[in-house]
């Protein structure tokens, strides 16, 4: 199965975005299942979200006052965006959120700590190990639903943009961009203290 088809909306040319996902919860610490639920940052997180602010300050300078800023309606990502606009300089609340960049939907794991999911959830852990990208979890989201959403949101993005979201959204956004299958895309790397810089067909590194 393939993440993206050829009728897959692609990010314009020309536009760049400059992608943070949150800085750490106590939950990823615990590596406890999030998803939309509402769970601020600790200390190393917005210590995280400080250093992404400071990188971005440096790579932009004059140019941060003229982008879009936007971020996932969660707590722990508009608290992110705005500790880094604190560091741009710029007035913390002045963004916008967009709730096509919320994370992944875990239903009935949300919660639940990933280390135990195979002892309380045998049936599902089984049916989600055989198909990652397509299993839907009761009252949640597959990554499939996931990857649609976002690329409704990419194919609407106008102009260059920093965006504060998640670590399932940033793996779909790089599916869509790279046109990954879903075996590359579970295995792509989703840091929390460094800026993704996402341009049509590429992305990188800050």
């Amino acid at each position: 199965m393939h993440a993206t088809s050829p009728r897959t909306p692609m990010l314009k040319p020309g536009v760049k975005l400059y992608y943070a996902r949150h800085g750490e919860t106590d939950w990823n610490k615990d590596q406890r299942y999030q998803g939309q639920r509402d769970i601020p940052l600790n200390a190393k997180g917005r210590n995280q979200a400080s250093g992404n602010g400071r990188t971005l300050a440096a790579a932009l300078g004059a140019a941060a006052a003229s982008l879009d800023y936007v971020a996932s309606p969660l707590h722990r990502a508009r608290e992110t965006m705005e500790i880094m606009r604190r560091e741009l300089g710029a007035a913390p609340g002045s963004y916008r959120t967009d709730a096509r960049l919320a994370e992944v939907h875990y239903g009935h794991w949300e919660g639940e700590l990933w280390t135990e999911l195979h002892a309380r959830d045998p049936e599902g852990f089984a049916e989600r190990e055989a198909d990652k990208w397509g299993w839907r979890p009761r009252g949640g989201e597959s990554y499939q639903d996931l990857s649609a959403r976002v690329a409704g949101w990419l194919a609407d993005v106008e102009r260059d943009a920093v965006v504060v979201a998640h670590g399932g959204v940033m793996r779909v956004l790089r599916g869509l961009i790279l046109g990954l299958q879903p075996a590359q895309i579970f295995a792509l790397d989703v840091p929390q203290d460094k800026v993704l810089v996402v341009e049509a067909g590429r992305t990188h590194w800050l």
